[in-house]
């Protein structure tokens, strides 16, 4: 399995990055976790596009994780795409999806979505096994971490979460690192928050990503945050990069 950083940036925006999106490739199948702004234009630009999707993850509503669903819906209308496109997330999506259908009359019946809630627990999504934690992220919505089989977890929008830590023991683990040490937040990591629940566990790489401009300006001051407490692999998610996932590289 592989994931291409599609967006590493926040709701502010640096002019610079996209919002979140990654998107995962195993064997065939292709699957866009979170589709914030800027995300479709970095899509187009790899192999996958537009057309290549089998389906869209999305951790929580938030606009900066979900901005440029409906204009990825619409481009896959004027390609000519036959399939519906799934899109799943915690409950609320299906809602979500019917709500950005409903701004554009001109829309109904042209687009082609698959909108579907996920309760928690296990699922399947295309041919892939996944597995959701809740993170404490929102208290007006649900959000989502997931972890795609023992090869890649995504926790979404979080704080720094022991049990989330446990859940992603294995794999590699694409987190939020939202703020530089010293910022008070109670919806997102910093890196020594991060670290702290993180040391002694195992992960094949941690890479940090949905950074607002301060911790963009921190830089490699993040990395050294989450390596006072955890001593593995650590490094800051760029776009356009292409990360390995899990033990062995199986994409």
């Amino acid at each position: 399995m592989r994931a291409t950083v599609l967006g590493t940036g926040s709701a502010l925006p640096d002019g610079e990055r996209a919002q979140s999106g990654l998107l995962v490739r195993d064997g065939a199948t292709r699957i866009l976790v979170d589709c914030g702004s800027g995300v479709l234009e970095r899509l187009a630009r790899t192999e996958t596009g537009v057309t290549g999707l089998d389906a869209v993850c999305l951790t929580h509503g938030h606009v900066d994780h979900v901005s440029d669903l409906l204009p990825l819906l619409k481009a896959r209308w004027l390609a000519d795409c036959a399939d519906a496109l799934p899109v799943v997330g915690p409950p609320g999506t299906t809602e979500l999806v019917d709500g950005l259908l409903d701004v554009h009359d001109y829309l109904a019946g042209r687009v082609r979505v698959d909108a579907r809630d996920i309760a928690g627990g296990a699922f399947t999504l295309v041919d892939l096994d996944v597995e959701t934690y809740e993170t404490a992220h929102s208290t007006s919505m649900r959000s989502f971490a997931y972890r795609f089989g023992d090869a890649l977890t995504v926790s979404g929008d979080t704080p720094a979460d022991p049990g989330l830590a446990a859940f992603a023991a294995g794999t590699t683990l694409v987190h939020d690192c939202s703020f530089p040490d010293g910022h008070a937040s109670d919806g997102h990591a910093t890196p020594r928050e991060l670290g702290r629940v993180l040391a002694g566990r195992n992960y094949h790489g941690v890479s940090l990503t949905h950074r607002y401009p301060d911790a963009e300006a921190a830089g490699d001051a993040l990395v050294a945050g989450v390596r006072e407490h955890y001593d593995g692999d650590v490094t800051v998610a760029h776009e356009g990069e292409t990360i390995r996932c899990g033990p062995t590289d199986t994409g």
